[in-house]
């Protein structure tokens, strides 16, 4: 599409006690090493606001989205902080030091922000100017970043850029609900629920983990370049795919009928089927995913003998014992991978019910001996045969994302750009909040196509 974004500028925020003398390390947990090397997280949170005029972007709303990000940050200085990994330190840190500051970008676009929003699938590479960069080198990487997008008479968007290793999504989100909060009231205290929690103690690492995960990633990274690299501490991320030009976006919108549909046809099938008597998981979250992976693979049509297999993050905070607080700063997610099946399994008339049952297994057999044990997702990451095709998840309809009211009032759309990336999907609530799903896709228009055909086709009673 013809349409193209300006940088007015790019300018520094710091935390509003950005005078303090304090610094701070944070060290990475086992759970962030094992996002070390994973690409940057990337959403964009879409506002619609007819009286978005350049005169009050400039005089309200980029003044006010500075402001409130200042005071919030202050209680996230780790957001603000370089991940480094010095030379004598067995694992990098965060480190935060006085007068340090995030990058916040300003921008104009002249896309039709009714089409990045709407329903209809758009090319994918038009939301990557819409989100900012982190700042990595072999020394240092930036945390977080921010920018934020005029539509003349249209609205704006705030395009946020997370370091993987050292927040999760949950913690990604928790931050943008203390900034919004700040900005809509006014008020640089936060609710209790979103003061982040920065206690490393609370995480019990497996004997030896840390190194484990940080050899699974050397090997990893060895395999990616072909050779053994030259700075093994060195901070730069996996290689990142190149984005074909046809590729495009679409948001499935599901509603609870649709999934009440969708539950009601796993029940009939599975009460007929001989292949297993297991007692199915049939959450919203499973449904959800194991339609969208048995859509995707027959979507793709091609090699009917290829591996297919599916990986998601799971929130560990709630399953070990003690539990780990919900505000605690930082990953506590595991990557949950099996790439048991092929491609024929999930084209035949039991395909949607075998990916259930997949999904659903992997879910039932979370447990906390599943937790401690070392997670084989960097491993899996390795192994992956060139053929082999697996659905992985961004996202999550338990964060809530829609509630995210800077002041003028609930995102029009809130995507993550990171299922660019590779073949993935992303998962939010609804933005009606009626317990509906909103499924975001990314492939090559003629998959595209056929996937849409296929999603709508098996909602049909």
């Amino acid at each position: 599409m013809d349409s193209s974004v300006n940088i007015i500028n790019v300018e520094r925020v710091s935390p509003s006690n950005s005078d303090s003398s304090e610094s701070l390390t944070l060290p990475l947990t086992f759970f962030d090493l094992i996002w070390f090397k994973m690409l940057a997280v990337k959403r964009v949170i879409f506002f619609r606001l007819t009286a978005a005029t350049r005169t009050f972007f400039d005089s309200v709303i980029v003044p006010n989205l500075k402001t409130s990000l200042s005071l919030s940050l202050s209680h996230f200085l780790p957001l603000v902080g370089q991940l480094v990994w010095k030379q004598l330190d067995p694992k990098p840190s965060v480190v935060y030091s006085p007068n340090n500051a995030v990058s916040f970008t300003v921008a104009e676009s002249n896309a039709d922000f009714s089409r990045l929003t709407g329903k209809e699938p758009f090319f994918s590479t038009e939301l990557h100017p819409l989100v900012p960069e982190l700042q990595i080198s072999d020394d240092s990487a930036s945390v977080m970043s921010f920018q934020v997008t005029l539509f003349p008479n249209q609205g704006f968007c705030i395009g946020v850029a997370a370091h993987h290793a050292v927040l999760d999504g949950k913690t990604t989100t928790s931050f943008l609900k203390s900034w919004a909060h700040i900005c809509k009231h006014q008020d640089s205290s936060l609710p209790h629920d979103l003061i982040p929690f920065y206690d490393r103690t609370v995480i019990k690492s497996p004997p030896s983990g840390d190194i484990m995960i940080l050899n699974s990633w050397h090997s990893l990274v060895k395999m990616f370049i072909g050779k053994e690299p030259e700075n093994p501490k060195s901070l730069q991320l996996r290689p990142s795919p190149v984005i074909s030009p046809d590729t495009v976006r679409y948001t499935l919108e599901l509603t609870p009928v649709d999934i009440q549909t969708l539950r009601e046809r796993l029940k009939r099938e599975s009460s007929s089927s001989s292949s297993s008597s297991t007692q199915l998981r049939l959450s919203t979250f499973v449904i959800t995913y194991s339609y969208a992976l048995t859509c995707v693979v027959r979507a793709r049509g091609g090699d009917p003998n290829r591996p297919v297999g599916c990986v998601f993050a799971a929130d560990c905070r709630n399953i070990v014992t003690p539990p780990i607080p919900s505000s605690y700063f930082g990953n506590c997610a595991i990557g949950i991978g099996r790439i048991p099946l092929t491609a024929d399994t999930f084209m035949g008339e039991e395909g949607f019910l075998a990916s259930t049952r997949l999904v659903s297994d992997l879910v039932e057999g979370l447990d906390e001996g599943v937790v401690w044990k070392i997670p084989d997702f960097v491993e899996l990451s390795r192994s992956l045969p060139k053929e082999a095709q697996f659905l992985s998840v961004s996202g999550s309809t338990q964060f809530g994302v829609y509630g995210l009211d800077f002041g003028w009032g609930k995102p029009e759309k809130v995507v993550g750009v990171l299922i660019d990336q590779g073949e993935a999907i992303s998962l939010a609530e609804n933005r009606d909040g009626n317990g509906g799903v909103e499924v975001g896709f990314s492939l090559k228009k003629h998959e595209m196509d056929a996937l849409i055909d296929l999603l709508h086709n098996g909602l049909k009673v």
